[in-house]
Protein backbone atom coordinates (compact mmCIF):
# COMPACT_ATOMS: atom_id res chain seq x y z
CA UNK A 1 0.00 0.00 0.00
CA UNK A 2 2.74 2.47 0.96
CA UNK A 3 4.65 1.76 -2.25
CA UNK A 4 1.66 1.85 -4.59
CA UNK A 5 -0.05 4.96 -3.21
CA UNK A 6 2.71 6.64 -1.16
CA UNK A 7 0.34 6.65 1.81
CA UNK A 8 2.16 5.70 4.97
CA UNK A 9 1.72 6.08 8.71
CA UNK A 10 3.98 9.12 8.83
CA UNK A 11 2.18 10.88 5.98
CA UNK A 12 0.51 14.18 6.82
CA UNK A 13 -2.58 12.90 5.00
CA UNK A 14 -3.02 10.29 7.72
CA UNK A 15 -4.15 13.07 10.02
CA UNK A 16 -7.49 13.06 8.17
CA UNK A 17 -10.20 12.17 10.65
CA UNK A 18 -10.93 8.44 10.74
CA UNK A 19 -14.70 8.15 11.11
CA UNK A 20 -15.02 4.70 9.56
CA UNK A 21 -16.17 2.95 12.76
CA UNK A 22 -14.10 -0.11 11.94
CA UNK A 23 -14.37 -3.06 14.36
CA UNK A 24 -11.72 -3.06 17.06
CA UNK A 25 -11.02 -5.34 20.00
CA UNK A 26 -10.92 -3.79 23.43
CA UNK A 27 -10.56 -5.08 26.99
CA UNK A 28 -14.35 -5.37 27.26
CA UNK A 29 -14.45 -7.97 24.46
CA UNK A 30 -13.07 -10.76 26.65
CA UNK A 31 -10.21 -11.55 24.28
CA UNK A 32 -7.30 -10.50 26.46
CA UNK A 33 -5.53 -13.20 28.44
CA UNK A 34 -6.43 -11.59 31.77
CA UNK A 35 -10.19 -11.96 32.02
CA UNK A 36 -10.48 -14.13 28.92
CA UNK A 37 -14.14 -14.95 28.18
CA UNK A 38 -14.26 -17.54 25.41
CA UNK A 39 -17.84 -17.12 24.24
CA UNK A 40 -17.80 -13.33 24.43
CA UNK A 41 -14.49 -13.24 22.56
CA UNK A 42 -15.70 -15.58 19.81
CA UNK A 43 -18.87 -13.47 19.38
CA UNK A 44 -16.75 -10.33 19.03
CA UNK A 45 -14.40 -11.96 16.53
CA UNK A 46 -17.21 -13.33 14.38
CA UNK A 47 -19.23 -10.08 14.52
CA UNK A 48 -16.13 -8.07 13.66
CA UNK A 49 -15.27 -10.27 10.70
CA UNK A 50 -18.82 -10.02 9.35
CA UNK A 51 -18.63 -6.23 9.68
CA UNK A 52 -15.26 -6.07 7.94
CA UNK A 53 -16.71 -7.83 4.89
CA UNK A 54 -18.41 -4.66 3.62
CA UNK A 55 -15.20 -2.69 4.09
CA UNK A 56 -13.19 -5.35 2.29
CA UNK A 57 -15.63 -5.26 -0.63
CA UNK A 58 -14.90 -1.53 -0.86
CA UNK A 59 -11.17 -2.25 -0.86
CA UNK A 60 -11.71 -4.77 -3.66
CA UNK A 61 -13.51 -2.12 -5.75
CA UNK A 62 -10.87 0.56 -5.17
CA UNK A 63 -7.64 -1.44 -5.03
CA UNK A 64 -8.14 -2.94 -8.49
CA UNK A 65 -4.48 -3.89 -9.03
CA UNK A 66 -4.80 -6.38 -6.15
CA UNK A 67 -8.33 -7.59 -6.91
CA UNK A 68 -7.42 -11.30 -6.86
CA UNK A 69 -5.67 -11.02 -3.49
CA UNK A 70 -8.55 -9.03 -2.00
CA UNK A 71 -11.06 -11.55 -3.43
CA UNK A 72 -9.23 -14.31 -1.56
CA UNK A 73 -9.13 -12.17 1.58
CA UNK A 74 -12.91 -11.56 1.37
CA UNK A 75 -13.64 -15.27 0.92
CA UNK A 76 -11.31 -16.29 3.77
CA UNK A 77 -12.77 -13.65 6.08
CA UNK A 78 -16.32 -14.84 5.44
CA UNK A 79 -15.32 -18.47 5.96
CA UNK A 80 -13.57 -17.66 9.24
CA UNK A 81 -16.56 -15.59 10.44
CA UNK A 82 -18.93 -18.51 9.73
CA UNK A 83 -16.62 -21.06 11.35
CA UNK A 84 -16.19 -19.03 14.53
CA UNK A 85 -19.92 -18.23 14.65
CA UNK A 86 -20.63 -21.97 14.79
CA UNK A 87 -18.42 -22.20 17.89
CA UNK A 88 -20.43 -19.60 19.82
CA UNK A 89 -22.86 -21.02 22.40
CA UNK A 90 -25.74 -19.04 20.86
CA UNK A 91 -24.80 -18.20 17.23
CA UNK A 92 -27.81 -15.85 16.96
CA UNK A 93 -25.98 -13.45 19.29
CA UNK A 94 -23.34 -12.82 16.61
CA UNK A 95 -24.07 -9.45 15.03
CA UNK A 96 -24.29 -9.69 11.25
CA UNK A 97 -24.92 -6.39 9.46
CA UNK A 98 -28.23 -6.42 7.59
CA UNK A 99 -28.28 -5.69 3.83
CA UNK A 100 -29.66 -2.16 4.32
CA UNK A 101 -26.83 -1.27 6.71
CA UNK A 102 -24.26 -2.75 4.34
CA UNK A 103 -25.68 -0.82 1.38
CA UNK A 104 -25.71 2.43 3.37
CA UNK A 105 -22.08 1.88 4.35
CA UNK A 106 -21.11 1.07 0.74
CA UNK A 107 -22.75 4.30 -0.44
CA UNK A 108 -20.95 6.31 2.25
CA UNK A 109 -17.59 4.79 1.33
CA UNK A 110 -18.13 5.32 -2.41
CA UNK A 111 -19.01 8.98 -1.89
CA UNK A 112 -15.46 9.70 -0.76
CA UNK A 113 -13.40 11.87 -3.04
CA UNK A 114 -10.64 10.20 -5.01
CA UNK A 115 -7.80 11.43 -2.79
CA UNK A 116 -9.54 10.17 0.35
CA UNK A 117 -10.13 6.79 -1.31
CA UNK A 118 -6.47 5.88 -0.83
CA UNK A 119 -6.51 6.92 2.81
CA UNK A 120 -9.73 4.97 3.43
CA UNK A 121 -8.29 1.84 1.84
CA UNK A 122 -5.14 2.18 3.94
CA UNK A 123 -7.14 2.66 7.17
CA UNK A 124 -9.37 -0.34 6.44
CA UNK A 125 -6.41 -2.62 5.74
CA UNK A 126 -4.46 -1.31 8.74
CA UNK A 127 -7.36 -1.88 11.14
CA UNK A 128 -8.20 -5.26 9.59
CA UNK A 129 -4.59 -6.32 10.16
CA UNK A 130 -4.75 -5.21 13.79
CA UNK A 131 -8.07 -7.03 14.30
CA UNK A 132 -6.67 -10.22 12.75
CA UNK A 133 -3.53 -10.07 14.91
CA UNK A 134 -5.71 -10.03 18.02
CA UNK A 135 -7.91 -12.77 16.57
CA UNK A 136 -4.88 -14.99 16.01
CA UNK A 137 -3.72 -14.40 19.59
CA UNK A 138 -7.16 -15.31 20.95
CA UNK A 139 -7.42 -18.46 18.82
CA UNK A 140 -3.91 -19.55 19.83
CA UNK A 141 -4.82 -18.99 23.46
CA UNK A 142 -7.95 -21.13 23.04
CA UNK A 143 -5.96 -23.80 21.25
CA UNK A 144 -3.41 -23.94 24.07
CA UNK A 145 -5.96 -23.99 26.90
CA UNK A 146 -8.31 -26.67 25.59
CA UNK A 147 -8.84 -29.09 22.76
CA UNK A 148 -9.80 -26.59 20.10
CA UNK A 149 -9.55 -26.90 16.35
CA UNK A 150 -10.06 -24.26 13.69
Amino acid sequence: MCEKFTVCGNSMEMLVQNNLNLPKMTEEDGCLFAGFDEDKCLRKISSGLYTFQTYLEYVKETFISEKQSVDLLCYSTEHLARTIRQMVINPDEVIIPDPATQESLRAKLKSNKNWIEKITTHLILRDFTSFMEKTVRAVRYLKNTRSFSV
